[in-house]
């Protein structure tokens, strides 16, 4: 038991996974992705979809990580605010996206196998929201905790704990993915306007969690 007393490797490895996954629950995560598998028609499409954000936020997280390990440096505050501003922008957009679909009652996805055209088409948007998401405010916090982590110097033990978060973080993004997707699949062909309401009902809610997300992010308030 002493391998996984605070401050070894697997604690650090450990404690990074385990926070990954519960990171992916975030709000302002679970938002975004609920907008985006909305547009999905298959489980095992959203479960790439949240793989794909997953590997977005990793990335963006993996380079913000290493420039604290490396240069002993955080993301400037004025940066800091400006892109969580950005990703409210973005969760806004993606809701009022949702809601023009429902208005003008067309579906948004006509395909359900994974071709290469189908892959590229569906990876662009998680991947680069993901990264958005992964240098926004609830980042820093896991920044202040990568600091911790390597207090006695150890860089080896923060890239395990960034490697280890990032693979929590695509898992838990995964299996949410799914989860939030099946009201969307379930509903689709047989309860075509019951699952028109739904979608409606997540688009209401992702704007306004924009609108609010954007007024934590001010200067002065708090980003959770």
């Amino acid at each position: 038991m002493r391998m996984f007393l605070p401050g070894t490797f697997p604690f650090a490895a450990s404690l990074g996974f385990l926070l990954g996954l519960e990171h992916a629950t975030q709000a302002d995560h679970v938002v975004a992705v609920t907008t985006i598998v909305s547009e999905q028609r298959s489980v095992l499409r959203s479960s790439f979809v949240g793989a794909i954000w997953g590997v977005g936020h990793a990335l963006s997280l993996m380079l913000a990580g290493l420039l604290v390990i490396l240069f002993r440096v955080a993301m400037p505050q004025r940066i800091a605010y400006g892109i969580s501003l950005a990703v409210a922008a973005t969760i806004i957009v993606l809701g009022v996206r949702v809601l023009l679909s429902v208005w003008c009652g067309e579906p948004d996805c006509h395909c359900h196998t994974l071709t290469g055209a189908n892959v590229a088409r569906t990876s662009w948007k998680p991947l680069l929201i993901g990264m958005m998401h992964g240098l926004a405010g609830s980042a820093g916090l896991t920044l202040l905790l990568l600091t911790d982590v390597m207090r006695d110097g150890s860089a080896w033990r923060g890239v395990a704990y960034l490697l280890s978060f990032g693979l929590g973080s695509i898992g838990g993004m995964m299996m949410m993915s799914a989860v939030l997707s099946l009201p969307f699949v379930l509903t689709t062909g047989r309860f075509e306007r019951f699952a028109q309401r739904i979608k409606f009902t997540a688009g209401v809610c992702s704007v306004l969690f924009g609108l609010y997300y954007a007024w934590q992010a001010l200067p002065g308030q708090a980003v959770e």
